[in-house]
């Protein structure tokens, strides 16, 4: 994909949260943060899908999909159900 990830943007495990927000075409979804990262930068045809605290945590580019969310670590099957659809 056209991005560049900030790999453990949030620090150590401890630093791990979960929160709820919009993802573009899917609606709200639980998001646990887990050591995660975030995107820096995006360009190309990738497209921004969601942002928390105004750091991209969710895009997309052509068939692929990226998180910096761990959805299967909730019982929403949203995240899941769009890649799918894809």
């Amino acid at each position: 994909m056209q991005i560049r990830a900030k790999r453990n943007a949030y620090g150590r495990q401890l630093g791990s949260f979960y929160t709820d927000s919009e993802v573009s075409g899917i609606g709200p979804v639980p998001m646990t943060f887990i050591r995660a990262p975030y995107i820096a930068d995006i360009w190309g045809s990738a497209r921004v899908l969601a942002r928390v605290d105004g750091k991209i945590v969710a895009a997309q580019q052509e068939n692929q999909l990226v998180t910096a969310f761990h959805p299967e670590l909730t019982d929403s099957l949203k995240v899941h159900q769009y890649f799918l659809n894809m």
